[in-house]
């Protein structure tokens, strides 16, 4: 009879540990800074000046927003979305990309290494779409928006 309740004890704290893995990374995320790597040059954005990114992620999906903060009416001008269903497993997060406004990274999958501290979040990882001749390291740094 222990056994059983000590079995029934371990499977709940087993589920509550997967839940909690899973909460950790919902909420909405602004994007502070990106950092791409390609054929040996980098390029480091801020975005916290002249556009603003968020990345918003649920149970199950994710779904990301970038503009201009100009209202599109200068050279800056620029709009990105796109969205789809993810996966985490411990620190490895995998975003599978069904829409966006570029079509070309439509039904690709990305894999990145994850790290929450407090309310950043930094998510490392390759970017490849061969087709499209991507192929690159991407770093990025966000911190959790308050409700």
């Amino acid at each position: 009879m222990k056994n059983l309740y000590l079995l029934a004890l371990l499977t709940i704290l087993a589920s509550c540990q997967k839940k909690s893995e899973k909460n950790q990374i919902e909420g909405t995320w602004k994007l502070l800074s990106g950092t791409l790597i390609e054929k040996g040059d980098t390029t480091i954005t801020d975005y916290t000046h002249g556009k603003s990114f968020i990345k918003i992620i649920n149970g199950s999906h994710f779904a990301f927003f970038l503009h201009d903060l100009s209202n599109g009416k200068d050279s800056s001008a620029v709009y990105s979305s796109g969205g789809g269903t993810y996966t985490l497993k411990n620190d490895q997060y995998t975003e599978n990309l069904e829409y966006c406004s570029d079509r070309a990274w439509e039904g690709n999958s990305f894999n990145f290494k994850i790290e929450i501290k407090g309310d950043t979040l930094i998510q490392s990882g390759i970017e490849k779409i061969a087709k499209e001749g991507i192929d690159r390291v991407n770093i990025e740094k966000y911190i959790r928006l308050k409700n």
